[in-house]
């Protein structure tokens, strides 16, 4: 699936990896990109390419309880 923003594996500001939502700093609306992750749980998806960093293989289920566990920055 390709995530572009919506779950990022590279921070650009604080260069932290893993799965999370984008930056405070690159983004408008924090809130609503964590509301928006179960959309992308739901796709069930193996393989997320995301706009920030490398691909991540463990699963969307995985990915979004990591980025909710990061929350907003």
């Amino acid at each position: 699936m390709i995530a572009g923003d919506a779950v990022v594996m590279l921070d650009p500001y604080t260069a932290e990896t893993g799965p999370k939502i984008v930056a405070g700093a690159a983004t408008a609306d924090s809130k609503r990109a964590l509301e928006s992750l179960d959309a992308l749980a739901d796709t069930g998806a193996t393989t997320v390419l995301t706009g920030h960093g490398e691909a991540w293989r463990g699963g969307t289920v995985e990915a979004v309880a990591r980025a909710r566990r990061a929350g907003a920055s």
